[in-house]
């Protein structure tokens, strides 16, 4: 079997200029936007975006070397940073004034690491000596001061999707401070350890910044430490640790991701999944810390499929160079000129591209044999929808016969989910009837993610079709069937006719009539109008069917017209009538209706005794037996004087 490559890069990437064109590249991963800086005379600046509105060009005064240069939010306000001690700005808003301003850092003596713009007008210098938090005033040229905290830094990581800034503190660099920006405010989280590997006296580790990246991974802030191999301890290779920092609260370190082997790394985070890829071995690995390991101590994990290598990429030529029929080049994987960017960024300066990493979930089926741990892994992943049918679909295949227990593991699996969705979309629609809560916040609509497959999909995508399978016994369907109604029942989610009437059509075409008549019996089909109108249309095939349709529709109590128009059909109008009046609906049913059928029936006496029947209940309720005209019954009057005359009819009654 070919090697199944899970992970590839996004087929349109951001081109920008390469490195060996112009004199420096710098990414900006708060606007996932590249600059590629050309100096000489004035410096020229183009700028890539994910889109053409966040992508431009401009050039502004060589002012010397570019250090550092990002956008505020929205290509508002350009900060460029060419010393250590300051902080240049120019408007991008249009109306406003393009000249340059500067802002120095307040400390003395006090080197700028690099800024983090934390909204379009609010930005943070990080010195080696603390941050300063400025509010920008583009129409005024200025700033102001907001905040400002003293602290040895060595380094900075900065998490744009929660404006969290992490810094490196003490000798060895292992201590972390981080600071949250929200609104014009900086709050001081709680400062926690990285655990560094033991080594031999005197030496000393120190945390390189290499080492440590933040990500939100399900909706969760976790600071990631890749933690090399000691030669000196027994360990079999690398880990990456993962420290959980809430808003707040301590950090604590939570997962633990088992690389079992050595080298170079470089981490991504990827539809929730974190990516550790292996330089040397040019593979990747995906681990996923929802995923529970059975043999593992709790919140070790080992990595969810076999290390494979990103899907092969090819590098179409362009310019003018390039001859139409020239094959694209192919890219070299994992190249020593790859930078990696959180969440999901891998750049190639030398060849000028930045790609999204993305997870492909059809090679996974194959590689994960558990089908219960693929349910779970396809389940948290953002496009697994057909992923997930067609493994269903494979499980009931005649190849891979899946026993009836994988079967139902599967399904509780997916209907736990589409448990949750129909709960929390009740809840919202309780809420809503009730008018706005006195807790504040308005209840947000729960979204119906992928991982939502309804009986509409079960039915459309995998169970019709299997129904029809001549390869499969019919027991093993019916027990499939079976199988997939009470796992919706033990999620107490209604169970949509057109499944029981799968069951039906499956056990009549096998002649299996006797199991009809007991999943009946015993009530494992749920009574339902439309499911007693198919057992109607049975008569023919199995004659019982009739009656049990009856039986149905009495019990649903609110089917009286159904009842009476089935057995008008079947010319049974005095069963009819012997109904209608058990469940005491005589005095308002419409005579005509009755006196149609019974005509129909040619039967003589049968319309004698239903047409005496309606003359007696006119009697009783209007005191004369005669029939109104809005009863439009004269056509049936006139019939029954032609057959019997006219002395046969009912006189007034005198008493």
């Amino acid at each position: 079997m070919a090697e199944e490559h899970y992970l590839e890069l996004s087929e349109n990437p951001v081109q920008f200029e390469h490195a060996s064109s112009v004199n420096n590249v710098f990414f900006d991963e708060a606007n996932k936007q590249v600059f590629a800086v050309r100096s000489g005379g004035a410096t020229g600046v183009v700028v890539k975006g994910p889109d053409d509105k966040s992508s431009v060009a401009f050039r502004m005064d060589d002012k010397g070397e570019v250090k550092c240069i990002k956008f505020s939010i929205g290509n508002k306000i350009l900060a460029v940073q060419r010393t250590s001690k300051s902080v240049d700005f120019i408007n991008f808003i249009p109306d406003y004034p393009h000249t340059e301003f500067t802002q120095e850092c307040k400390t003395k003596n006090a080197s700028v690491l690099g800024f983090c713009w934390t909204s379009w007008n609010e930005i943070v210098f990080i010195t080696d000596q603390g941050i300063e938090f400025y509010q920008v005033f583009p129409d005024k040229r200025s700033l102001k001061l907001l905040k400002s905290q003293s602290i040895n830094v060595n380094w900075y990581q900065y998490c744009p999707e929660t404006a969290v800034i992490l810094l490196s503190t003490t000798v060895q660099g292992n201590v972390l401070q981080p600071f949250a920006f929200r609104n014009g405010t900086m709050t001081k989280m709680t400062k926690f350890e990285i655990e560094l590997p033991v080594v031999p006296k005197p030496a000393k580790l120190t945390l390189s910044e290499r080492d440590i990246a933040m990500a939100t991974i399900y909706g969760q802030l976790y600071v990631m430490y890749l933690k090399h191999h000691s030669r000196t301890a027994n360990s079999p290779g690398a880990e990456v640790v993962l420290y959980h920092l809430p808003r707040e609260g301590a950090c604590k370190k939570s997962h633990v991701l088992k690389l079992n082997t050595t080298g170079k790394f470089a981490l991504n985070i990827v539809d929730n999944l974190i990516v550790v890829h292996h330089q040397s071995s040019q593979t990747s690995l995906i681990f996923d810390i929802r995923l529970k390991e059975p043999d593992c101590a709790v919140n070790t994990h080992q990595p969810v499929l076999p290390a494979r290598s990103i899907h092969p990429y090819r590098i179409p030529l362009s310019g003018p160079a390039a001859v139409p029929t020239q094959p694209p080049v192919p890219c070299q994987l994992y190249s020593s000129s790859w930078s990696v960017f959180q969440p999901d960024i891998i750049i190639s300066a030398s060849e000028g591209y930045l790609w999204y990493l993305q997870v492909r979930l059809p090679p996974t089926v194959h590689l994960l044999q558990d089908k219960g741990k693929l349910m779970d892994f396809l389940l948290r992943r953002r496009d697994c929808k057909m992923v997930i049918l067609s493994v269903c679909s494979q499980i009931l295949d005649g190849q891979e016969k899946g026993s009836l227990p994988v079967v139902a593991t599967v399904f509780d699996k997916l209907n736990q989910v589409y448990k949750e969705y129909l709960e929390a979309e009740q809840s919202y629609t309780a809420a809503m009837e009730s008018g706005p809560s006195r807790g504040g916040g308005a209840q947000k609509r729960p979204v119906r993610t992928q991982a939502v497959i309804d009986q509409s999909d079960m039915y459309t995508h995998v169970l019709s079709a299997f129904t029809e399978r001549k390869d499969v016994s019919h027991k093993f369907i019916i027990a499939v069937l079976m199988e997939y109604i009470r796992s919706l029942n033990q999620n107490q989610i209604t169970v949509q006719h057109y499944l029981y009437e799968l069951v039906i059509k499956t056990l009549v075409q096998n002649n299996l009539f006797y199991m009809l008549h007991q999943f009946l019996q015993y009530h494992v089909l749920s009574d339902s109008k439309p499911l007693a109108c198919l057992l109607l249309s049975l008569e023919s095939t199995y004659p019982p069917a009739h009656q049990l349709s009856l039986d149905m529709l009495k019990r649903l109590s609110t089917a009286n017209d159904e009842i009476v128009e089935v057995l008008l059909s079947k010319q049974q109008v005095l069963g009819a009538l012997r109904f209608i009046r058990s469940v005491g609906g005589h005095d308002n049913v419409s005579a005509r209706k009755f006196l149609d059928a019974a005509r129909q029936t040619g039967d003589q006496m049968l319309f004698y005794t239903v047409f005496r029947s309606f003359q007696q209940r006119n009697q009783r309720l209007r005191g004369n037996p005669s029939f109104n005209p809005g009863e439009h019954c004269e056509e049936h009057v006139a019939h029954f004087k032609q057959l019997f005359g006219e002395q046969a009819l009912m006189k007034p009654s005198t008493v």
